[in-house]
């Protein structure tokens, strides 16, 4: 397959070149700009950049590679030797032209220092900051040293302006010292070692050298451009980033998110949000232009903040991850490749000075890591998985050196050799990578601990990104608001408050009271959060109002701005017969996705803020019971109680009661509570539990539930299709007859009635 896929980039370049020789033999002109060689050049760039890369990653190496190879190979270093006339066809010399595909170039870097800086995870970085930072500073300190040092013995030769060795010199050290985050997160993603606690270390360290180096470059950046070492303009390039940074992380964080929210929320286009993106982008990159220091760093902040928005949906992630992956990457990476020109490694003195800048590069950085990481408290074993890691270079200094090339700083042998480097240090780190992660087995918490979070993965709690929650005025509101608040706090999940009650602008207007449907879901995200110390963080919650008459409008018109969870919280939930009451019925018809119906009872509406809950929670073995045992097991990890599950059979399990699994030797009752056991255990959740498989399973529940004096029932439940709201009659007899609340949580599918 990836032969083909080589092949296939080789068939595509040589349609390429066929339609430019019919051109140029029609009499086109290279002698000015030109459409046409624009788009050959992106088309070339692109097919064979993408196709290198699925050839790296087949054989376990970064695509990046691939498409600095693309470069590579269309570039001097084969084409242009190979067959000269047809490569200056499609990629001259002329500065016009060029200008063209540098331009686009130009805007690729802002745009992959966004995505860059989207990947960052400042929550990692805090976690594990102590030994990052050590790690970090000692990882850049030496290698920044050894290629400062190179820089001030270099032949003038090499060097566009002798006179400016200094600047030079600390390009030449930052480009040996920054290891590349997206490269070595790529290559620890792939191992599935982005959750070990050594391959959080070594992402959190790539963070902080990625932070640290484009601060450094963008001061050198501002010396480079008066040309001399002013200290009062160094000063204030200093001072200015600061400045940058710390209003970009108080005053900057705010704005992005509500930017980010009013786009979402209030604009039509499918693309509104990746446009204010892109602006906010541009204008941070402007700001840093103006206060003297590179575009490159505004783009990264803004990437930063960007990934940091709370309703940053996944959809719209990857949307624009897409763009960025397959389109400006595989250009600007591509052209980097076509400015080295690695035929001038045939000078003996060129290659042995990449040689030995390659030789630098690794020692310095594996050495100041290996170092960093004893002093960070490392085990050898976990330093040298570290130092490994650290080695790859890649896009990082690809795009310092690129920067350096624009500037005149850096000339172009000195370019060829440091983008041999980058190549030939992230080629070697994978399999340097797998063979030292390889030898580190998982400590017994670190091994609960990803047990844990790969269940989470495949779960519905924590797949949820955004809730809605609709309340009018009543009490049975303020415990939904409480239950909500439970939901989200641990995760730290956006709440949009939609008051849809006879009062509701009152009760808008009412928010920041201490008695608000507002602040019962602050409080309880408060102690969910301080549950759950890992994830904590505060929540976004923001206020909508609709008087009841529009209320079904209201929350499709919500609806819209994509939510995963509707929250329902109403005075009266049911009918005289038992039904569920009419506004419920208008409320929830016109949203798709999972419910979640409150109905609170006893306790809770004399004191509906109350967070110490006594759950009990059904269990069949369907996946709409294991829905309902997460949010149970989510909602106790607030309360001091053992979560109470009850095992009751049903209409689908009819002849599997008591049934022996052929492999396990226990009956299916007892298999399905364990499961659940076992994955309350990794929450720490205590759980008792019980069986009821020879009674209707709504007497059972019920039964069980004034047994345990628990007072709230979870129950997972099928949304049965209909014109009215029905979740089967188990969920309605257990709603008549329970004398304590009942929370029901629903798929977004509803099911056929049998």
């Amino acid at each position: 397959m990836r032969w083909k896929l080589f092949w296939s980039a080789l068939w595509a370049t040589a349609v390429t070149l066929t339609m430019v020789s019919v051109a140029d033999a029609a009499g086109q002109s290279a002698a000015r700009p030109s459409e046409f060689i624009l788009i050959v050049q992106i088309v070339l760039l692109i097919a064979v950049g993408r196709g290198l890369g699925e050839v790296m990653q087949r054989i376990g190496q970064p695509s990046v590679i691939g498409e600095l190879l693309a470069g590579l190979l269309l570039g001097p270093s084969l084409f242009g030797w190979v067959w000269p006339q047809a490569q200056s066809l499609i990629f001259p010399n002329n500065p016009e032209q060029k200008a063209l595909i540098d331009g686009l170039a130009q805007f690729g870097i802002l745009l992959l220092l966004l995505l860059t800086g989207m990947e960052t995870d400042l929550k990692l970085v805090r976690k594990v900051g102590r030994a990052a930072m050590t790690i970090s500073v000692a990882g850049i300190v030496v290698p920044f040293l050894c290629g400062f040092a190179l820089g001030q013995f270099l032949p003038e030769s090499l060097l566009p302006h002798p006179e400016a060795r200094l600047v030079a010199s600390l390009f030449l050290g930052t480009a040996l010292s920054i290891s590349s985050v997206k490269i070595v997160a790529v290559v620890v993603r792939e191992m599935n070692f982005m959750r070990r606690n050594v391959g959080q270390i070594i992402i959190a360290t790539a963070v902080i050298d990625d932070t640290i180096g484009w601060i450094i470059i963008a001061i050198i950046f501002s010396l480079a451009s008066r040309g001399t070492l002013d200290f009062a303009s160094l000063a204030q390039a200093v001072l200015g980033t600061l400045a940058f940074l710390a209003v970009s992380f108080t005053i900057g964080r705010r704005l992005v998110f509500q930017l980010i929210r009013l786009a979402n929320d209030h604009l039509v286009s499918s693309a509104a949000v990746i446009t204010v993106i892109l602006l906010l982008m541009g204008v941070m990159a402007m700001i840093t232009h103006l206060i003297g220091v590179h575009t490159v760093l505004g783009a990264f902040v803004a990437g930063i903040l960007v990934g940091e928005s709370p309703i940053l949906t996944k959809q719209i992630d990857e949307r624009l991850r897409g763009l960025i992956t397959s389109l400006f990457m595989p250009v600007f990476f591509g052209l980097a490749g076509l400015s080295a020109n690695l035929t001038v490694l045939k000078d003996p003195q060129l290659l042995a000075l990449t040689v030995a800048l390659i030789l630098i590069a690794s020692i310095g950085k594996f050495g100041g890591a290996f170092v960093g990481g004893a002093l960070g408290g490392l085990t050898k074993r976990e330093s040298l998985a570290l130092a490994s890691g650290m080695n790859a270079r890649g896009s990082t200094e690809v795009i310092i050196a690129t920067i350096g090339l624009s500037m005149g700083v850096l000339s172009q042998n000195l370019f060829s050799m440091i983008v041999t480097m980058a190549i030939l240090t992230t080629m070697a780190m994978p399999p340097m990578l797998r063979a030292a992660l390889a030898r580190l087995p998982p400590s017994k918490d670190e091994k609960a601990r990803l047990e844990r979070e790969e269940l989470e993965e495949k779960g519905f709690v924590a797949n949820l990104e955004r809730l809605l929650l609709a309340v009018d005025e009543s009490a049975n509101a303020r415990f939904a608001s409480t239950v909500a608040g439970l939901l989200a706090g641990g995760r730290g999940l956006p709440i949009t408050v939609l008051h849809i009650g006879a009062q509701a602008k009152m009760q808008q207007d009412k928010r920041d009271e201490d008695g608000s449907h507002e602040s019962a879901v602050k409080n309880a995200a408060k102690v969910a959060a301080n549950a759950d110390e890992e994830k904590a963080r505060d929540i976004d919650v923001t206020t909508r109002a609709r008087e009841s008459k529009d209320a079904g409008e209201a929350v499709v018109e919500e609806a819209r701005k994509g939510f995963d969870l509707l929250v329902v919280g109403i005075d009266k939930v049911l009918g005289d017969k038992g039904e569920f009451d009419k506004k419920v019925n208008d409320v929830t018809s016109g949203f798709e996705g999972p419910l979640a119906m409150v109905t609170g009872k006893g306790r809770q509406l004399a004191q509906p803020a109350n967070n110490d809950l006594r759950i009990l929670v059904p269990v069949s073995g369907s996946g709409v019971s294991r829905r309902g045992a997460e949010v149970a097991i989510a909602l106790a990890r607030a309360s001091s109680t053992p979560l109470h599950v009850v095992y009751v059979s049903t209409t689908r399990d009819k002849g599997a009661r008591r049934r022996h699994h052929p492999h396990m030797g226990l009956p299916q009752d007892e298999l399905i509570l364990k499961d659940i056991v076992s994955f309350a255990s990794t929450y720490d959740v205590p759980v008792t539990t019980a069986i009821h498989s020879d009674v209707s399973p709504d007497v059972a529940i019920v039964a069980e539930a004034r047994g345990v004096r628990s007072d709230l029932i979870v129950m997972g439940v099928d949304r049965i299709a209909g014109d009215t709201l029905n979740f089967g009659s188990v969920a309605a007899a257990v709603l008549r007859h329970s004398k304590v609340s009942v929370l029901l949580v629903s798929s977004g599918e509803a099911r056929q009635p049998e």
